[in-house]
């Protein structure tokens, strides 16, 4: 194995890491409407619940404010932001070893990069800022903003994941672009509904697991019909690749075998989720939003980027010369380890369910 082939490699484990570690974050904004949890009614300056006050309004209380919990981002909080190092680290090996892909691949899906950001600004944003809202309606404002903040980067990543298998239309220049009738593909749009589907449901066997039984039982509950409508939305490009308007392939068989992987992924999480096996369900789900990334590697190898007339950049015309490439290596052993182990010491700091071991935190 030469060393362009070795940092693909460390480029898709990047980017399968942040599907799976971001991917929960998607899932979790998205199902946080459904998985909120309802706390007392406390008086503001007093701390007295509302049931001191004789259950009056906070009109006519002196000004009671509603303590909602927020069952599913209670679940994410201690990994929210953390999770982001994963796509910084991708980034950063895009840039650094693979500039000819990066140059090419950015400017072509520059509608879904700019989406995918935009969404990830207004998540986070929406996410720390709705516990200051004044008022109902202003925290409704909020939620919408955090469903809007997940759902966006799950839909572009999922359309992202469509073009590359489907091709990413070439212009006269030889450059690429994303218009809006490669985005009205329908396998593209079958794409990305489906990774939006597949990341909700990898956020409710995350929260299943992190939370305590009553929230568990709920997102278990959602998980198990969001794996089916998964897996139903999910045929659809099977079907089209299998009709020639789906996905060019250049190793079908590879592709074939990974997406058998991935079928079976969706449904050992929705067997696990539906018996309560909240461990196995979560490993099957993280299994499922990284194979996506394994699919396109392995359904275009030795090609990192093909077009839908056939024109394709391959592994080593993308990469950095190999001189450049040997002295990244010499980062890559000390980075890739240290984020490895802040994952693992984050995890291990912050196992156990939300609302018995830790507070909530937003």
């Amino acid at each position: 194995m030469n060393v362009e082939t070795l940092w693909l490699a460390l480029l898709g484990l990047l980017l399968a890491g942040y599907f799976v570690l971001g991917g929960y974050d998607y899932g979790a904004q998205m199902l946080h409407p459904f998985l909120r949890e309802e706390g007392s009614l406390r008086e503001e300056g007093s701390g007295l619940p509302r049931e001191a006050s004789g259950g009056l309004p906070r009109e006519a209380s002196g000004g009671a404010v509603c303590c909602e919990r927020n069952g599913a981002l209670d679940a994410v909080a201690p990994f929210f932001l953390g999770n982001e190092v994963w796509l910084v680290a991708f980034t950063g090996v895009l840039f650094g070893a693979f500039p000819h892909l990066e140059g090419t691949l950015l400017s072509g899906l520059y509608p879904l990069i700019v989406a995918i950001l935009v969404g990830l600004v207004l998540g986070n944003a929406a996410v720390q800022l709705r516990g200051r809202a004044a008022d109902a309606r202003a925290r409704r404002r909020w939620d919408a903003l955090v469903v809007l903040g997940g759902a966006l980067p799950a839909v572009a990543w999922g359309l992202v994941v469509g073009l590359l298998l489907h091709g990413v239309p070439r212009r006269a220049d030889g450059g690429f672009h994303v218009g809006l009738s490669a985005l009205a593909s329908p396998f593209v749009l079958a794409c990305g509904v489906t990774a939006a589907l597949l990341f909700a449901a990898h956020g409710a066997a995350f929260v299943a697991l992190r939370s305590a039984p009553a929230l568990a039982a709920r997102a278990r509950r959602l998980g198990t019909g969001l794996l089916r409508a998964t897996a139903a939305v999910g045929c659809l490009p099977v079907l089209l690749t299998l009709f020639g308007a789906g996905a060019s392939l250049t190793n079908p068989g590879a592709a074939a075998v990974v997406t058998a992987l991935l079928a079976a992924a969706v449904a050992g999480a929705w067997w696990a989720l539906a018996l309560g096996h909240r461990a196995r369900a979560f490993a099957a789900t993280c299994c499922a939003t990284a194979l996506p990334v394994l699919l396109v590697g392995a359904g275009h190898h030795p090609y990192v980027l093909t077009s839908s007339a056939g024109f394709g950049i391959t592994v080593r015309e993308a990469a950095a010369d190999h001189a450049t490439l040997v002295v990244l290596s010499g980062f890559g052993v000390v980075v890739v380890p240290l984020i490895l182990a802040y994952q693992a010491w984050s995890w291990w700091m912050f196992r156990g369910r939300t609302g018995m071991r830790h507070p909530h935190y937003f």
